[in-house]
Protein backbone atom coordinates (compact mmCIF):
# COMPACT_ATOMS: atom_id res chain seq x y z
CA UNK A 1 0.00 0.00 0.00
CA UNK A 2 1.41 3.36 -1.03
CA UNK A 3 1.51 6.23 1.51
CA UNK A 4 -0.93 9.09 0.93
CA UNK A 5 0.44 12.10 -0.95
CA UNK A 6 -0.57 15.74 -0.98
CA UNK A 7 -2.45 16.13 -4.24
CA UNK A 8 -4.29 19.41 -4.06
CA UNK A 9 -5.10 22.54 -2.09
CA UNK A 10 -8.67 23.62 -1.39
CA UNK A 11 -11.42 24.49 1.06
CA UNK A 12 -14.44 22.63 2.41
CA UNK A 13 -17.29 23.44 4.81
CA UNK A 14 -18.67 20.42 6.69
CA UNK A 15 -22.34 19.93 7.61
CA UNK A 16 -21.63 20.89 11.25
CA UNK A 17 -20.16 24.25 10.19
CA UNK A 18 -16.49 23.25 10.51
CA UNK A 19 -14.38 24.94 7.83
CA UNK A 20 -11.07 23.62 6.44
CA UNK A 21 -8.66 25.20 4.01
CA UNK A 22 -5.39 23.54 3.11
CA UNK A 23 -3.78 20.51 1.55
CA UNK A 24 -5.64 17.26 0.74
CA UNK A 25 -4.31 13.82 -0.08
CA UNK A 26 -5.33 11.50 -2.90
CA UNK A 27 -7.77 9.79 -0.48
CA UNK A 28 -9.74 13.00 0.19
CA UNK A 29 -8.33 13.58 3.69
CA UNK A 30 -6.66 16.66 5.18
CA UNK A 31 -2.95 16.02 4.65
CA UNK A 32 -0.09 18.54 4.68
CA UNK A 33 -0.57 22.07 5.98
CA UNK A 34 -3.96 23.54 6.70
CA UNK A 35 -6.32 25.58 8.85
CA UNK A 36 -9.51 24.34 10.47
CA UNK A 37 -12.13 26.38 12.32
CA UNK A 38 -14.87 24.68 14.32
CA UNK A 39 -18.36 26.09 14.78
CA UNK A 40 -17.44 27.21 18.36
CA UNK A 41 -14.47 29.21 16.92
CA UNK A 42 -11.80 26.75 18.09
CA UNK A 43 -9.03 27.11 15.50
CA UNK A 44 -6.13 24.86 14.50
CA UNK A 45 -3.36 25.71 12.10
CA UNK A 46 -0.57 23.33 11.23
CA UNK A 47 0.19 19.86 9.98
CA UNK A 48 -2.25 17.11 9.10
CA UNK A 49 -1.71 13.47 8.28
CA UNK A 50 -4.55 11.38 6.87
CA UNK A 51 -7.19 13.71 8.30
CA UNK A 52 -5.71 14.19 11.79
CA UNK A 53 -3.60 16.96 13.36
CA UNK A 54 -0.02 15.68 13.16
CA UNK A 55 3.39 17.31 13.27
CA UNK A 56 3.62 20.93 14.41
CA UNK A 57 0.57 23.06 15.03
CA UNK A 58 -1.19 25.78 17.02
CA UNK A 59 -4.59 25.18 18.63
CA UNK A 60 -6.54 28.21 19.91
CA UNK A 61 -9.69 27.82 22.03
CA UNK A 62 -12.46 30.46 22.18
CA UNK A 63 -11.81 31.10 25.91
CA UNK A 64 -8.19 32.11 25.20
CA UNK A 65 -6.50 28.80 26.08
CA UNK A 66 -3.80 27.88 23.56
CA UNK A 67 -1.45 25.02 22.69
CA UNK A 68 1.61 25.32 20.47
CA UNK A 69 3.80 22.36 19.66
CA UNK A 70 3.79 18.77 18.47
CA UNK A 71 0.71 16.70 17.61
CA UNK A 72 0.29 13.04 16.80
CA UNK A 73 -2.90 11.45 15.48
CA UNK A 74 -5.02 14.39 16.66
CA UNK A 75 -3.54 14.71 20.18
CA UNK A 76 -1.02 17.03 21.87
CA UNK A 77 1.92 14.64 21.83
CA UNK A 78 5.61 15.35 22.22
CA UNK A 79 6.94 18.75 23.24
CA UNK A 80 4.89 21.91 23.48
CA UNK A 81 3.51 24.79 25.50
CA UNK A 82 -0.02 25.14 26.84
CA UNK A 83 -1.57 28.33 28.25
CA UNK A 84 -4.81 28.06 30.21
CA UNK A 85 -7.36 30.84 29.94
CA UNK A 86 -6.51 31.89 33.54
CA UNK A 87 -2.87 32.63 32.60
CA UNK A 88 -1.18 29.45 33.85
CA UNK A 89 1.43 28.05 31.44
CA UNK A 90 2.95 24.57 31.08
CA UNK A 91 6.11 23.96 29.05
CA UNK A 92 7.13 20.37 28.54
CA UNK A 93 6.07 16.95 27.37
CA UNK A 94 2.60 15.70 26.44
CA UNK A 95 1.20 12.25 25.72
CA UNK A 96 -2.19 11.51 24.20
CA UNK A 97 -3.52 15.02 24.80
CA UNK A 98 -2.46 15.12 28.45
CA UNK A 99 0.42 16.69 30.39
CA UNK A 100 2.61 13.65 30.78
CA UNK A 101 6.39 13.63 31.20
CA UNK A 102 8.86 16.30 32.25
CA UNK A 103 7.89 19.95 32.35
CA UNK A 104 7.50 23.25 34.18
CA UNK A 105 4.37 25.10 35.34
CA UNK A 106 4.36 28.89 35.55
CA UNK A 107 1.40 30.51 37.28
CA UNK A 108 -0.18 33.81 36.27
CA UNK A 109 1.88 35.68 38.90
CA UNK A 110 5.13 34.36 37.35
CA UNK A 111 5.84 31.91 40.18
CA UNK A 112 6.30 28.16 39.77
CA UNK A 113 4.51 27.16 42.97
CA UNK A 114 5.71 25.80 46.30
CA UNK A 115 7.21 23.32 45.90
CA UNK A 116 8.41 24.38 42.46
CA UNK A 117 6.23 22.60 39.88
CA UNK A 118 9.13 21.40 37.74
CA UNK A 119 9.60 17.71 37.17
CA UNK A 120 7.60 14.66 36.25
CA UNK A 121 3.86 14.85 35.54
CA UNK A 122 1.57 11.91 34.87
CA UNK A 123 -1.94 12.42 33.53
CA UNK A 124 -1.79 16.15 34.39
CA UNK A 125 -0.70 15.51 38.02
CA UNK A 126 2.63 16.72 39.41
CA UNK A 127 4.35 13.65 40.89
CA UNK A 128 8.09 14.19 41.24
CA UNK A 129 10.32 17.24 41.54
CA UNK A 130 13.17 17.23 39.01
CA UNK A 131 15.06 19.93 37.13
CA UNK A 132 14.41 19.66 33.39
CA UNK A 133 15.76 22.76 31.59
CA UNK A 134 16.53 20.83 28.38
CA UNK A 135 12.91 19.63 28.10
CA UNK A 136 11.60 23.17 28.71
CA UNK A 137 13.94 24.44 25.97
CA UNK A 138 12.70 21.69 23.61
CA UNK A 139 9.08 22.68 24.38
CA UNK A 140 9.83 26.34 23.68
CA UNK A 141 11.56 25.40 20.42
CA UNK A 142 8.60 23.22 19.30
CA UNK A 143 6.16 26.06 20.10
CA UNK A 144 8.28 28.57 18.16
CA UNK A 145 8.54 26.26 15.14
CA UNK A 146 4.76 25.69 15.24
CA UNK A 147 4.16 29.47 15.24
CA UNK A 148 6.58 29.96 12.35
CA UNK A 149 4.90 27.18 10.38
CA UNK A 150 1.43 28.70 10.89
CA UNK A 151 2.62 31.89 9.24
CA UNK A 152 3.03 29.76 6.09
CA UNK A 153 -0.54 28.34 6.13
Amino acid sequence: MQPARVTKFGAYVYEDGTKYIGDWNDRGRKHGLGHVQLKDNTRYEGGFSNGLCSGLGVLQYPDGARYEGEFMEGWFHGHGMFWRADGMKYEGQFRGGRIWGLGLVTFKDGSHGLPRHEGYFKDCKFLQKKKCPAVVTDAQRAALMARIQTEQT
